[in-house]
């Protein structure tokens, strides 16, 4: 989970390098690097922590040179500080390196006989003295092909070399990497954000190939060394989604931004004049679907879950989900008329990645619901479905998760319609209300001041908890995710009738507990279970949607009503006010909200 730039070029390349490392820091931020070739030399110069920290370096002043690479890190081995940070560097080799090296170990003490000398606790030494020594009896191609083959693991790679000032060798497997094309000069990085600024021409490294990148001419080899062409995508050059604007953090911004991406989502594929939702061109027959497997890590899994609840009220397939980092060490029972979806914001999330690699190796039925179209889980599944909520930028994923459900509410509507297991007026019922879910979600956001206010107390507290029913439970994991990743309080998502079942001894007198209780069929039981976590000295925040009827429990800290919708889209309201009890609680600490400590966006690490 860390993040690659280099450029090779015909003029100084040290500025152009940090700007990229400040794109590329929500991939990792606990360490910073550069090195670049200057006078037949490697320089490097490296700080623990942040990029600023790099920029404010004084030896970065006298760092010269056409060609460099640059490096954030996100620790795997060794703890962060300079001297594990990226790049390492032999006396004529420096590399960057994105991912990790499982036989590290061995190839450490292989290398160690030989007669080499370790100055850090990576694993990615071993790549620099694995190169260095395969140059003293071959030539670069063979070199790199040699000690990629020698590599267990998974990596992504930029590689400099004190006797060829002209070039870097990019080298990827598993992790993702990038190349750059412009004018007198060429590029080396993690994906496309870091190097959009300075092209707008990209080409994705396939598993197990490498390239030499100069900067007139890039060429490519596969894995045993061979040229192969690859194919140039031109990306939009739309720069307006990666600022803050007016916004204080990203976060804040993408929370705001959902009634537009919302929309944007449903636009791209709902048919109001036909009353249909535009998926088509499926590579198989509906009726050769008769079970679905959702995949996923983290907030994606959550999406999952939320699609599994969906698919089981309005159609007759069975449904799994599985976390995508246990579902390729399991003796998986393939099923040919499975349909397999992969959830990531990224599409690069490795244990992802390894599950749809794993499936497409059984020759299974494999679709993705990805935010960037160019990625690695994009590219590689039999059919994509593309979530279109632009750039997100902070850790924390927001307007991606409800963009995630929305692509996979629309895809049961659609599976349920051409397997005649909904109603056409009903499906044409439910696609009308997704007309008006743009506006409800922003009056959602409206409940600013209220949360503002609420978020104090979860602060003060040592652990809260999250409890929702049905459609509510998945969201209710999701809340508590949210404030866990930016508050550091420790929160726990449960099923609200699970509490009697051992949780609820953890209920002591002033704990908030926050209790998702729309109106639908599951209210009256939701009541009950929270008037339990209320007699045993709870402080319950009740969210609930708008209704005429009040609210039957006494005793309620707090109440937030988002506004009416059926049932299926109550999940994207009732998110709103959990990312902004997240989003407040981590602001009123101080917190960086945007990076929140040992985390990163694109997690590229099994």
């Amino acid at each position: 989970m860390c993040g690659i730039i280099g450029i090779s070029s015909n003029k100084p390349v040290s500025a152009n390098i940090i700007n990229s490392l400040k794109k590329l820091e929500y991939r990792g931020y606990d360490s910073a690097g550069i090195a670049t070739l200057s006078d037949g030399e490697i320089y490097e110069v490296k700080s623990e922590g942040r990029v600023d920290n790099l920029e404010n370096n004084f030896d970065l002043k006298n760092l010269r040179g056409n060609i460099g690479i640059g490096h954030v890190r996100w620790a795997t081995h060794g703890i962060p500080n300079s001297l594990n940070a990226h790049p390492h560097s032999s006396h004529n080799v420096s590399v960057v390196h994105n991912g990790i090296i499982e036989n590290s170990t061995i190839l450490k003490k292989y290398l160690i006989n030989k007669g080499h000398n370790f100055k850090s606790q990576t694993d990615t030494e071993v790549i620099v003295h694995l190169i260095t020594e395969h140059l003293k009896t071959s030539d670069l191609e063979e070199a790199i092909t040699k000690t990629l083959k020698q590599l267990h693991g998974s990596f992504a790679l930029g590689i400099v070399f004190k006797d060829m000032p002209n070039l870097i060798v990019g080298a990827r497997r598993g992790s993702p990497l990038a190349v750059g094309y412009g004018p007198n000069e060429n590029y080396l990085g993690s994906d496309s954000y870091a190097l959009k600024s300075m092209t707008n021409k990209i080409t994705y490294l396939d598993d197990g190939e490498f390239c030499v990148v100069k900067k007139d001419q890039v060429v490519f080899f596969n894995e045993n060394g061979k040229k192969v062409n690859k194919k140039i995508l031109e990306l939009s050059s739309d720069e307006a989604n990666y600022d803050k604007g007016d916004f204080k953090h990203f976060m804040a911004k993408e929370i705001e931004e959902q009634p537009i991406t919302i929309k944007t989502g449903i636009k791209e594929y709902v048919d109001n004049l036909n009353k249909d939702i535009n998926i088509f061109n499926f590579p198989w027959k509906t009726k050769e679907i008769k079970s679905i497997t959702l995949v996923g890590c983290g907030t994606a899994y959550h999406s999952c879950l939320m699609a599994k609840y969906w698919f089981e009220e309005l159609t007759t397939l069975d449904v799994n989900t599985d976390i995508a980092s246990e579902f390729r060490y399991r003796k998986n029972r393939f099923k040919k008329d499975n349909l397999y979806i992969f959830v990531s914001q990224s599409g690069e999330t490795a244990d992802t990645y390894a599950a749809l690699d794993l499936c497409n190796k059984n020759s299974m039925k494999t679709c993705a619901v990805v935010n960037v179209i160019e990625s690695s889980i994009a590219r590689d599944s039999k059919f994509v479905l593309p979530i279109h909520c632009g750039p997100e930028i902070g850790v924390a994923s927001t307007k991606a998760f409800l963009g995630q459900i929305l692509v996979l509410y629309l895809l049961v509507l659609k599976l349920g319609s051409l397997r005649n297991e909904i109603k056409i007026r009903d499906y044409q019922e439910k696609i009308k209300d997704l007309k008006d879910l743009p506006e409800l979600i922003e009056k959602t956001l409206l409940h600013d001041n209220d949360i503002q206010a609420i978020s104090l107390t979860f602060n003060e507290a040592k652990g809260s908890m999250f409890l929702g029913r049905g459609f509510s439970y998945p969201i209710a994991l999701e809340g508590a995710l949210k404030l866990k990743e930016l508050s550091y309080v420790h929160a726990e998502g449960y099923p609200a009738g699970e509490m009697k079942h051992g949780p609820l001894a953890l209920i002591e007198e002033g704990m908030p507990v926050v209790v998702l209780a729309p109106r639908d069929n599951y209210y009256k039981k939701t009541i009950s279970n929270m008037q339990e976590v209320i007699a045993r000295g709870a402080k319950v925040l009740l969210i609930t949607n708008k209704s005429k009827d009040e609210v039957v429990s006494e005793n309620i800290w707090e109440t937030i009503e988002v506004e009416h919708t059926n049932d299926d889209l109550l999940p994207f309201l009732l998110t709103i006010p959990l990312q902004k009890l997240a989003y407040y609680s981590a602001l009123k600490k101080g917190y960086d909200i945007d990076k929140p400590r040992n985390l990163a966006k694109s997690v590229t690490v099994e």
